[in-house]
């Protein structure tokens, strides 16, 4: 069954596509859950969405001009917050619904059939194309590389922030280096879940392992492989039953975290 299950190249491009965002959410999901920054990792997708409707508008791939957004958004997000800016909340709020609001003018300007921005929303692994996989590969190798070179800095940044600075470390331009790899990762996961759905795959995994492991490095390979059983099943189960398949791999997700909680109860 399986055999037969992979001999469409679209679900060859799908089940890599979902091994890329499984990578990208192992790495990143445990740091953004670490530093709370699940809102401001909302707020960096959805303005995404911006991007892909100029995309549309100009006529390029869409993933490129989500990622100029997302990055864009990211670090104008950082400058505010290492200012010490009490209002980063309601920029967070500005820049989501800004985004989103630009995604639906650039798309409207759009000329002949109108592009569908449900894809991108709530994801379609199974549009997934060659050229796709080649940025989303990029993106992920790039995130993974920063990551293990930086993995001792991050490791302090998250767990002792003020040792690292006393260390000597530029505690903000690693910040700032954090953001520009959440942003690359969002756009990794755009395809795969959508921007909607993207903050269920990057936040349960990591807090699923989180309740099994302790070491940071630990954390994330059991967040590798619980982001991989989510996201296979949710192909799976959304390709025999006929359903949309971002769809299921959040609803998975949060099925998935809710039973780990139950069984973490368990073991205690």
């Amino acid at each position: 069954m399986i055999d037969a299950f992979l001999n469409y190249a679209f679900i060859r491009n799908a089940v890599f596509a979902l091994i890329l965002s499984s990578i990208v959410c192992a790495l990143i999901g445990v740091i953004i859950s670490e530093k709370k920054m699940i809102m401001l990792t909302g707020s960096v997708a959805h303005t995404a969405y911006g991007g892909v409707g100029l995309g549309f508008l100009i006529g390029v791939n869409p993933l490129l001009t989500a990622m100029l957004f997302a990055v864009l958004s990211a670090l104008i997000i950082g400058y505010f917050k290492s200012r010490g800016g009490k209002k980063s909340d309601e920029l967070i709020a500005l820049l989501w619904s800004f985004g989103m609001a630009l995604g639906i003018l650039f798309v409207y300007f759009t000329k002949g059939y109108p592009p569908d921005m449900q894809t991108y929303l709530f994801g379609n692994v199974l549009t997934v194309t060659k050229s796709d996989l080649i940025l989303m590969a990029v993106l992920t190798l790039i995130v993974a590389f920063v990551i293990i070179m930086l993995f001792s800095d991050c490791k302090a940044l998250l767990f002792d922030e003020q040792f690292l600075t006393l260390r000597g470390v530029k505690t903000k331009l690693l910040n700032y280096i954090i953001l520009v790899l959440i942003s690359l990762s969002v756009v990794v996961l755009i395809k795969s879940v959508g921007i909607i759905l993207s903050l269920a795959l990057l936040s349960a995994p990591s807090a699923a392992s989180a309740l099994f492991a302790k070491r940071l490095w630990a954390r994330m390979t059991l967040s590798f492989v619980f982001s991989l059983i989510i996201t296979l099943s949710g192909l799976a189960l959304s390709h025999f039953l006929l359903l949309p398949a971002g769809a299921m791999i959040a609803i998975i997700a949060a099925t998935f975290y809710a039973l780990s909680l139950i069984i973490a109860k368990i073991k205690k």
